[in-house]
């Protein structure tokens, strides 16, 4: 009987400081959870302080003797590097160290691998991981040549390289092709709320800072809450009801992260763009993180990648319980601010309120005397504005509502 057990990678985490007081602590601290999400046992770290990066090893040759003695020590399986390493600085890894050499992109990516389930998050990763590969692509001379031997068909032939680059290509244009005919699926859906003039509400934030724990407070729905980065991969939307008789789409989005490459950005750009359509962004900050500064940063800088900075934006402070006592924040970025703890449900009702609010601040309150040979107006105020009360009197119907600007005019 044989018994198969999967191995534990054992890794070191390395790193590069190129300015004193910069964040490569933080940024090497947050890639050993990374690793641990990824399901790697970190046993060390190093953190060389140069004005640069090495062009060809990414550390220098002294700090490289310290990793290769430190791997021997602890009896480590691979390093795993801070920021996205060239083809050479690979190749030269490996060839040094003898060992596993992945960086911050790749370990991103195994993440995603894992926590993808459905279709499009699926043809997304693969796509992302393939762009990679292509890159690394490194030939092993004219030893792997194919197609030679035959009559007519001697000579060196397609080498494997080339062969791996042809295949990579055409995948990549297949998969292009699956993830365009979801983006149009998806697009009809946004054009179908568009139509009916539901308004989308978009929890974005740093990674592993509470949205999807505050989108199951606020909708009931049984989303996967977990503290590991990037438990969330794929987009969930559902319908939250406000006090003034209105509905709302809610949508949860994957999260962001420092040093995120651009084309990981692109490959989920179908994904990301329901940040995009929404009407307000519900900003979630983990208020217990000493890194909470920093973490928002980020997600301002890639919410101004996407086009998507120029929206109402609430900040909700979350993780209030966490706190040894309650602190009061501040976000310039936002038109309102919130503490709130998804756990105990605190400020759930004041982040409807926050929507409900920017939402009236975008239409014209009336009152109003409608005949009753004009109560079809009315239906246009129930179905396209927020019917406060309608009451019936002799004269008529005198209504209380908010109405957007492009049906004032009609009513």
């Amino acid at each position: 009987m044989i018994e198969l057990n999967d191995i534990e990678e054992r890794v070191i985490l390395v790193g590069v400081q190129q300015a004193d007081g910069d964040d490569t602590e933080e940024s090497v601290k947050e890639l050993g959870e990374l690793a641990q999400t990824a399901g790697a046992q970190v046993v060390g770290s190093v953190i060389q302080n140069r004005e640069k990066i090495h062009p060809g090893t990414y550390i220098g040759k002294g700090k490289l003797d310290e990793v290769r003695m430190m791997l021997w020590e602890t009896d480590a399986t691979g390093i795993i590097c801070d920021d996205e390493l060239s083809p050479a600085q690979l190749n030269n890894l490996q060839s040094e160290l003898d060992c596993k050499v992945c960086d911050r992109t790749l370990l991103i990516l195994d993440i995603f691998a894992r926590h993808a389930v459905t279709s499009e998050g699926k043809l997304q990763v693969e796509l992302a991981q393939l762009r990679y590969r292509a890159a690394r692509l490194t030939g092993l001379g004219n030893s792997l040549s194919r197609l030679g031997g035959g009559i007519g068909t001697r000579g060196p032939g397609e080498k494997k390289l080339e062969m791996d680059r042809r295949l990579i290509r055409t995948r990549i244009s297949h998969l292009k092709q699956e993830l365009e005919e979801v983006i149009r699926h998806r697009e009809l859906i946004r054009a179908g709320r568009k139509k009916s003039e539901q308004k989308i509400a978009a929890l974005v934030g740093y990674t592993s800072v509470g949205k999807s724990a505050i989108f199951k407070q606020m909708t009931g729905a049984d989303v996967l809450e977990d503290a590991k980065l990037f438990a969330t991969l794929d987009t969930t939307t559902r319908g939250i009801r406000l006090s003034g008789k209105q509905e709302v789409l809610l949508t949860d989005t994957v999260g962001f992260i420092r040093k995120l490459p651009h084309h990981l950005v692109e490959a989920f750009k179908s994904t990301l763009e329901e940040v995009c359509c929404a009407d307000i962004l519900i900003h979630v900050v983990d208020a217990s993180s000493p890194q909470m500064e920093i973490q928002m940063g980020v997600v301002y800088e890639t919410l101004h990648q996407l086009g998507a900075d120029d929206r109402p934006v609430i900040t909700v402070f979350n993780k209030q319980d966490l706190l040894a006592e309650p602190k009061s924040f501040r976000d310039h970025h936002a038109e309102l601010c919130v503490a709130a703890s998804a756990r105990t449900g605190q400020g759930m009702k004041e982040i409807k309120a926050g929507i409900e609010q920017i939402l009236r601040s975008q239409k014209i309150y009336i009152e109003r005397l409608y005949s009753y040979d004009q109560a079809g107006l009315i239906q246009i105020i129930r179905r396209k504005g927020e019917l406060l009360s309608e009451e019936y009197q002799a004269e008529g119907i005198f209504v209380k509502a908010y109405v957007t600007k492009d049906i004032y005019m009609k009513v």
